[in-house]
């Protein structure tokens, strides 16, 4: 069983702390479960290494490096598609980790 922790950029720390408290709690609850099981948390690779958690209609990007999950973004789903330029911000933030 793996043990990540977890670090949240700027960007993620003001989307998660701007969801409602509910919906927060729910967010907050499937971060703490990505931290030793994958298995159940419902997460979907974009374009590797980027993966979006998804909890409702909540949609906040990630990468693993080494054992850190790192929370790049965050927005609220709208449409199929996950916007391009959220994409290519975590890619950015991903290669400047390098």
């Amino acid at each position: 069983m793996n043990k990540f922790s977890v670090k949240f950029f700027g960007e993620a720390r003001s989307f998660f702390e701007q969801i409602p408290r509910d919906d927060r709690a729910k967010v907050s609850a499937s971060i703490k479960m990505m931290e030793t099981d994958f298995d159940n948390v419902y997460t979907k690779l974009l374009k590797s290494p980027i993966r979006e958690l998804i909890v409702k209609k909540y949609r906040i990007l990630f990468f693993i490096k080494k054992d850190v999950i790192y929370f790049v973004s965050g927005f609220i789903k709208k449409t199929q598609k996950t916007p391009l330029q959220e994409i290519q911000r975590a890619e950015n933030v991903y290669k400047m980790m390098k």
